[in-house]
């Protein structure tokens, strides 16, 4: 889709595969968009709105009390917030209507393709990735807080409009961050249940470590970062209107679906098993997945390995509709 050449955005060379996060300083300074959206809000929203197709997207709205940070209800049954549909002239439209209050709404538009509601976007305003199959998505809103959590594809987040703060941890940090539900969850990944910005340490006094180990990033229209897969990150957007795009990809076939579900059916499956059957599990996972050399399969002839040997899309797809029926059962 993109009209851009590859010299229009460069990466630095060892961005893409870096195991710890790039702040990629005026990356996309050059996109329209962000031009448009360093001047008024209706600056801004004629210039989005020439490509926002009409089709309603989810929105989040949250009381001015929440104070931008969409989270749990007291009692962990629901959350702060209520979700609804409206088309982005709608969303773009409620958002200029809370400029001039004093008490304003929290409204939130999350990780939504870009392709899908805004068609064309990217004739003008796109990165040139050396990756197959970057998934372009869009974020906007007025002032708020995105919990700590993690994504497992990689990500380079551009802000076009307002400033962002991002706070990341390193994976090993989760039993730090005291993550939530796992099953119930604001918009489909766990969270942190700490406010990192004003972080309660008598109720959860580990973070106290993972502070120790946070990397913080405010980028401004322009700025981008590069998330490695697997890294906690907490956003803050900090201006009346804000628009981030970012970009997804994953260095493994789609085929082979999300680690996520294979985690929820082992805790289905495994975790409250007795303490010596858990660990003979773990050590089944360790020779099997976790360890997985040669040796698993070396002394069976090559035509009956099977799944044991390197894992193609054939064989994952096959894999897949095994497991499926299994769980159907």
């Amino acid at each position: 889709m993109s009209q851009l050449s590859e010299s229009d955005i460069v990466l630095p060379e060892g961005v893409i595969g870096a195991d710890q996060p790039v702040l990629l300083k005026g990356l996309v300074e050059g996109w329209p968009a962000v031009q448009a959206c360093r001047g008024s809000y209706q600056d801004a929203i004629t210039y989005l709105n020439q490509f926002a197709k009409k089709d309603p997207v989810t929105v989040y709205i949250g009381q001015p009390d929440i104070e931008g940070r969409f989270f749990y209800n007291d009692d962990f049954t629901g959350f702060n917030f209520r979700s609804g549909k409206a088309s982005l002239q709608q969303v773009f439209e409620k958002i200029g209507e809370q400029l001039q209050l004093d008490d304003r709404l929290s409204i939130y538009v999350g990780s939504t393709p870009v392709d899908g509601w805004l068609p064309d976007f990217r004739r003008a305003n796109d990165l040139n990735l050396p990756v197959a199959d970057a998934l372009p998505s869009f974020w906007l809103g007025t002032p708020t807080k995105v919990s700590a959590h993690f994504d497992f594809p990689d990500n380079i987040a551009c802000v076009v409009a307002g400033r962002r703060r991002f706070t990341l941890f390193p994976p090993e940090q989760i039993d730090n961050l005291y993550v939530g539900p796992i099953d119930l969850t604001p918009s489909g990944q766990a969270i942190s249940l700490v406010d990192i910005d004003d972080p309660d340490l008598q109720r959860y006094p580990k973070f106290a470590k993972a502070q120790e180990c946070a990397q913080h990033f405010e980028l401004d229209p322009g700025d981008a970062l590069y998330i490695p897969s697997m890294w906690w990150h907490h956003v803050v957007s900090l201006e009346p209107f804000n628009l981030l795009v970012n970009y997804w990809w994953c260095t493994t076939m789609a085929a082979l679906g999300s680690p996520s579900n294979a985690m929820m059916h082992a805790i289905l499956a495994l975790r409250d098993l007795p303490e010596r059957q858990k660990q003979v599990w773990q050590n089944l996972f360790n020779h099997y997945v976790f360890e997985n050399s040669e040796s698993v399969f070396a002394h069976i002839p090559e035509t009956g390995r099977g799944c044991l040997e390197t894992m193609d899309e054939k064989m994952a797809l096959r894999l897949k509709a095994e497991i499926q029926r299994k769980l159907s059962l």
